[in-house]
């Protein structure tokens, strides 16, 4: 671990300690989890659940990050707690940092991280622990943490703090704490949920303090160093089940302004070496950034190819610094998907580009192999997950809050149907959709309907899932909506002969009922009366439909998902009109498509 272990301190530990101080680790970063959760002001920490929590080791490797978004913590966190030890190289204990850089290990400006390094008593750095989450509103430009048409960093307009000290002795600095409260909209709600990563960061701070002192500081740095060679181990274990091959894919992000006008094609290289034990993911081959806020951060980068690989193999391999050793993402600077330099905008850098990243990694891997991967997951921003914003007639303050009404985006793999809740790809369904009644009772909101809108899935062997609607506006007053909707032009694919799911819409109702469009990505203003129709995407389908179980068609039938006449032309079954299986039909129908 670089701190100069003895022989002593390499002890090996058997794999009933390593269990045992992996779940103790593991607890910690609950805690801090726990606390964001119940002390989070905004509804997107105390509702939506939109943070993570993690421990990385003194010399910046990822150790746990328990029940976190994947697109948070995979790379990043490591490039973070590097960054604040090549800026602050004399940090002590009691000190905190604040730490939102794209171009320098934070996933995109919104996700506000607070890093804190772990001291032992004689001042030795033995760890560091983040607590990142999404906020509401971090002094963009327009009332939004995404702003997707930001042609660069200063027309987005965020704060940005590349790992700023913002406590000393445990004490806030409180310049940074004023700059803070006159550039935000909400400067209540920003302190509440600042003081939540404060706090969570704090008590992570305290239990690993705490478990150092009791089991000694050497065998934590011991059970480091021995669980990344386990994990890789795993690692290994699983690719060397996987068949070696290469294959390419590609996934377009609808075109918006600062695009081309076919979209951003994003192509993909996989190349598994089972016999080598890894996985090359090569993102070199696209476009350079571009004048938008889609660019990825390199944390995000990097991050959503890694997902695209861990989502295609065995569920149960560690996901720290030990496993990626056998993954090696190929990136360049300035590149829409790559390392950015500044002042690129990555606005929306968790989201978009990252989903077409993982999508068609976990494409590839199907097109390696029909036992694994998984088809394209939907596009994870339309209007039902927007950042609303105005000022409540009723209280006279402002508001402003990411809603997170409807979205399914959940992909067919090669072993079942879609997770219909996985939000987005990256975030591998730890965002929780939002309470109706919390909504209306916290913002001036009504919520109209939501629900799946049937005969809209990923056909295939294994299905992708439906879309998912909302309808929703002002209760009273005029309500600002902006959101970056992709998958309007281009849905999710399936794979291997599955077939692709609708794709996403958007349109606004006017209060005498009438339809008018809308666009992709922007701001949109209702007034009372008025409402937002949001169609989410849902996921691809794997493998060819009229390899379904009948009887898994039928039941799709009777829950309302799945038409009788979609179940017949697409899936070869037929349902008769009491909702039972027409066997021999089915059978002749099918016999006849081979």
């Amino acid at each position: 671990m670089g701190n100069g272990m003895t022989a002593k301190n390499q002890e090996a530990l058997d794999g009933v300690q390593l269990a045992l101080l992996s779940n103790r680790l593991d607890g910690i970063v609950r805690k801090m989890a726990n606390t964001l959760l119940r002390t989070g002001r905004s509804g997107v920490l105390n509702t939506a659940r939109d943070f993570s929590c993690c421990l990385v080791t003194a010399d910046h490797q990822l150790l746990t990050a328990t029940e976190s978004l994947p697109i948070h913590v995979l790379s990043g966190p490591d490039i973070m707690a590097r960054s604040m030890a090549d800026f602050h190289p004399d940090f002590q204990a009691g000190d905190a940092y604040l730490h939102n850089s794209p171009y320098h290990g934070c996933s995109h400006p919104a996700d506000h991280t607070i890093l804190v390094p772990v001291m032992d008593s004689d001042g030795r750095h033995r760890f560091t622990v983040e607590a990142k989450a999404h906020q509401a509103d971090i002094g963009n430009s327009i009332p939004t943490t995404y702003h997707a048409r930001a042609r660069d960093v200063y027309e987005e307009g965020a704060l940005i703090f590349p790992a700023v000290k913002v406590q000393k002795d445990y004490a806030n600095i409180e310049d940074i704490v004023r700059m803070c409260q006159l550039r935000i909209r909400v400067p209540d709600q920003w302190w509440g949920d600042y003081l939540a990563m404060v706090g969570a960061a704090r008590i992570g701070e305290r239990e690993l303090v705490a478990l150092g002192e009791d089991v000694g500081w050497d065998r934590l740095e011991t059970f480091a160093t021995q669980f990344f060679d386990y994990s890789e181990a795993r690692m290994e274990t699983a690719i060397r089940a996987l068949p070696s091959g290469e294959a390419e894919h590609s996934s377009t992000h609808d075109p918006i302004p600062g695009t081309p006008e076919e979209g951003v094609k994003i192509n993909v290289t996989v190349k598994v070496d089972s016999e080598a034990a890894i996985v090359d993911v090569d993102l070199r081959d696209n476009p350079d950034a571009m004048p938008c806020g889609l660019n990825l951060s390199e944390a995000c980068a990097r991050t959503a190819a890694m997902v695209g690989v861990f989502n295609s193999i065995e569920h149960t391999v560690p996901k720290n610094a030990g496993s990626f050793r056998r993954i090696h993402v190929q990136l360049r600077e300035n590149c829409v998907v790559g390392i950015p330099k500044h002042p690129t905008s990555c606005s929306a850098a968790t989201t978009n580009v990252a989903d077409r990243v993982s999508n068609s990694v976990q494409a590839s891997m199907a097109k390696i192999s029909e036992d694994i991967g998984l088809a394209e997951c939907g596009a994870s921003s339309p209007p039902a997950a927007a950042v609303v914003s105005g000022v409540n007639p009723e209280t006279g303050k402002p508001y402003i809050n990411q809603v997170f009404l409807g979205r399914t985006c959940g992909a067919a793999s090669a072993h079942g149907d879609a997770w219909w809740t996985v939000g987005h790809v990256g975030n591998a369904g730890m965002c929780f959709l939002d309470s109706v009644e919390l909504d209306e009772l916290r913002l001036p909101i009504y919520v109209h309907a939501r629900g799946f809108v049937p005969d809209t899935e990923g056909a295939g062997r294994n299905c992708g899932a439906p879309q998912a609607f909302a309808q929703f506006g002002p209760r009273v007053g005029a309500m600002s909506l902006i959101y970056n909707s992709d998958g309007s032009i281009n849905g999710p694919k399936g794979v291997r002969g599955g077939l692709d799911a609708a794709n996403a819409g958007q349109h606004k109702i006017t209060a005498n009922g009438d339809q008018e469009e809308v666009p992709r990505v922007g701001q949109v203003i209702l007034e009372a009366g008025e409402m937002i129709e949001s169609r989410s995407c849902g996921g691809g389908g794997f493998g060819v439909p009229s390899e379904r179980d009948p009887g898994a068609v039928q039941l799709h039938v009777a829950e309302g998902f799945l038409s009788a006449e979609r179940a017949r032309d697409v899936y070869g079954v037929v349902v008769n009109p009491d909702g039972s299986l027409a066997v021999d039909e089915t059978t002749h129908l099918r016999a006849g498509a081979e």
